[in-house]
C-alpha cells in the first residue's frame, strides 16, 4: 500500500484523534486514536523518527555514538527541512473508492512499529474488538519523510487536544501554530 494523503484531526466531541489515510489506489483507512493510545505511541514515534534520521546521515556510525543533544539538533534540522518541502495546503480527498475495513474508523488498541532495513518504518495498527466482532487491522510501510509528516500532523492535533500536558510535557506549539491547529491539516 502506497500512502497518497494523510489527515489528522482532533475531534472534541469524541475526545479522540481521527487519522485518515488515503492510498494511491483510492482506498481509505480510518483510525481513532484515544488519549491512552496516543500517550503510548507518541514517545515511540519520536524515538523512531530520531533513529531513522540519524541512521540516514552519511556519518551515521559516528552520530549514533555521539551526544544525544547533537542527535536532537540533527533531528530538528532534518525535520524542518522535510516540513518545508511538504504539501500541507492541498485538501484531503475524502472521496475514496473503497474502504477495505469499513466506514467506521478502527478504534486502535495495538500499534507495532518495525524499522525496516531499507530505512522505511512499518506501522501495524490493530483493533481487538470484543467477541463476537472480528478484529480488524492493517499495516503500512512509510518512508522517513512521511513519518515526519505524520508526526507533525499528530503534533498539531495534540496541541488542539491539550493531551500532551497529561503526557508529562508542555505543548511546544507557538500561538500561531495553535491558531492553525483549528483547521484540519493534510499531507500529500
Amino acid at each position: 500500500m502506497k500512502i497518497h494523503q494523510l489527515s489528522v484531526t482532533y475531534r472534541a466531541e469524541a475526545d479522540r484523534v481521527l487519522v485518515l489515510i488515503n492510498t494511491d489506489t483510492q482506498e481509505e483507512f480510518r483510525l481513532w486514536l484515544t488519549r491512552r493510545m496516543t500517550s503510548r505511541l507518541w514517545p515511540v514515534l519520536q524515538k523512531t523518527q530520531r533513529e531513522r534520521l540519524v541512521a540516514a546521515e552519511p556519518a551515521a556510525s559516528s552520530l549514533s555514538r555521539s551526544d544525544p543533544q547533537l542527535q536532537q539538533m540533527l533531528t530538528d534540522f532534518r525535520k524542518e527541512e522535510t516540513l518545508r518541502n511538504a504539501d500541507f495546503k492541498t485538501p484531503y480527498n475524502g472521496e475514496a473508492v473503497r474502504r477495505p475495513l469499513g466506514d467506521e474508523p478502527l478504534l486502535i488498541t495495538d500499534v507495532q512499529i518495525t524499522t525496516l532495513e531499507d530505512g522505511r518504518v512499518r506501522l501495524s495498527f490493530s483493533e481487538k474488538a470484543p467477541a463476537p466482532a472480528k478484529p480488524r487491522s492493517f499495516q503500512a510501510d512509510v518512508e522517513a519523510k512521511l513519518l515526519q509528516g505524520l508526526i507533525h500532523l499528530l503534533e498539531q492535533a495534540l496541541a488542539k487536544s491539550d493531551w500532551r500536558a497529561s503526557f508529562g510535557e508542555a505543548t511546544s506549539a507557538s500561538p500561531a501554530a495553535q491558531g492553525e491547529a483549528e483547521r484540519p491539516k493534510y499531507l500529500n
